[in-house]
C-alpha cells in the first residue's frame, strides 16, 4: 500500500473540515416580502423588531432560502426576475430571469429553484447559481403553488383556473398525474413521509387530503367559515397538526392532519396569507397582508405573542434558522 505524504494528508483533512460549500451559520433572521412596497422586510428572530427593510424590486411575492443557508430568493412578479438577497449583509447581490410573472417557489434539496409562472401556464426549474433554465413544463392554466416532496423526487404544481394538482417527477420534469381537486387550489404540502399532500383551495373554502399512491382525495374539510379563502400550509415539526393560513377569514385554522378535523383558530391580523415555522418549531410566523403586520403565534399555547408592523401588503415570509 502506497503511503500518502503527511503534509498532503494533512491538506486534505483541512479541506474537508473548512468544507467548502458547506451551510452557513444561521442568522435567526425572519424574511417578509411587502408585496406593495417593493421590499423585504428583516426582522430580529430574538428581539422581534424590524432591524432593516430592505428595496428589493417591484411586486415581491414568493421567498425561499438556499440549502446552504447562504441566499434568499426573492421572486419579482412585475420585473419577471429572481432577486438573490445576502441574508448577513442584506445586500441584493443580483437578480436572474424568472419567466414571466414569477409568483410562488419552492427551493429543492439540490438548490433548483421551482417556480410557477402564472401566465404563461408554465412552471420553470431554474439553477439559480448560473441563472439557466433547467426545464419549462407546461401545466394548467394561473399555476400558483409549489411543493417539494421530502426525498425530492416529486414536485406539486397547483393550477387555479385548472382546479387541479399536478404531480411531476424528478429529474425527468414529466407529469405523472393531473389531480383534480376543489375551487382554486392555492397551496400544497407533503407529509414527511411523502405519502400523503395536502392542497387548499380557496373559493371552496376548504383543505384537501390526497394519497400520492391513488392519485386521489381521500378526505376533505369545509373551514365552516364563509370569509375563510385559505391560502397557505404548514405542518408542525411531528406532522400532527396541519396549519392553515385562513384569508380574510383572519385566523389561522389548527387542523388534526389525520382526520382534518378542526382543533383550533387563532385570531390573527387581516387577511392572512403566508406561513413559515421557526427552525425550533416553536413558533409560526403569518404575514397579515390588509394589517400590514406578521403575528407571532406561541404553538405550546397556540396564542398570538406577538404582532410586527411591517411594510405595504406583506405576502411570503421565510426564517434562517
Amino acid at each position: 500500500m502506497t503511503r500518502m505524504p503527511r503534509l498532503y494528508s494533512t491538506v486534505l483533512l483541512l479541506a474537508g473540515l473548512l468544507g467548502l460549500g458547506h451551510a452557513q451559520a444561521a442568522t435567526h433572521r425572519i424574511f417578509v416580502t411587502n408585496e406593495k412596497g417593493d421590499s423585504v422586510s428583516v426582522i430580529d428572530g430574538k428581539t422581534l423588531k424590524v432591524e432593516q427593510t430592505v428595496a428589493i424590486g417591484r411586486r415581491p411575492r414568493g421567498i425561499g432560502r438556499s440549502p446552504d443557508g447562504r441566499e434568499i430568493y426573492v421572486a419579482l412578479g412585475e420585473e419577471n426576475q429572481i432577486a438573490v438577497l445576502d441574508p448577513k449583509t442584506l445586500q441584493v447581490s443580483r437578480k436572474f430571469a424568472a419567466g414571466k410573472d414569477p409568483e410562488a417557489f419552492a427551493v429543492h434539496p439540490n438548490g433548483h429553484l421551482y417556480l410557477s409562472n402564472e401566465d404563461d401556464a408554465k412552471a420553470t426549474v431554474i439553477d439559480p447559481k448560473t441563472g439557466q433554465i433547467v426545464a419549462e413544463i407546461e401545466v394548467g392554466l394561473e399555476p400558483e403553488g409549489v411543493a417539494i416532496s421530502p426525498d425530492g423526487k416529486r414536485v406539486v404544481v397547483t393550477s387555479e383556473s385548472a382546479n387541479m394538482l399536478h404531480l411531476i417527477a424528478v429529474p425527468g420534469h414529466t407529469v405523472e398525474a393531473n389531480i383534480l381537486v376543489g375551487k382554486r387550489p392555492r397551496a400544497a404540502i407533503f407529509a414527511p413521509d411523502g405519502k400523503t399532500l395536502y392542497a387548499s383551495c380557496e373559493i371552496g373554502g376548504d383543505i384537501k387530503r390526497i394519497d400520492i399512491a391513488s392519485r386521489k382525495v381521500v378526505r376533505e374539510v369545509s373551514l365552516t367559515d364563509d370569509k375563510a379563502k385559505p391560502k397557505d400550509l404548514l405542518l408542525g415539526r411531528d406532522g400532527k397538526k396541519l396549519y392553515v393560513a385562513g384569508g380574510r377569514a383572519d385566523q389561522v385554522f389548527v387542523l388534526d392532519s389525520k382526520t382534518l378535523a378542526i382543533q383550533k383558530r387563532i385570531p390573527v391580523g387581516k387577511r392572512v396569507w403566508g406561513l413559515a415555522l421557526s427552525g425550533d418549531g416553536a413558533r409560526l410566523f403569518t404575514t397579515d397582508g390588509a394589517s400590514n403586520q406578521v403575528s407571532v403565534i406561541d404553538l405550546a399555547k397556540e396564542a398570538v405573542i406577538a404582532r410586527i408592523p411591517v411594510g405595504e401588503l406583506p405576502w411570503g415570509v421565510v426564517v434562517d434558522d
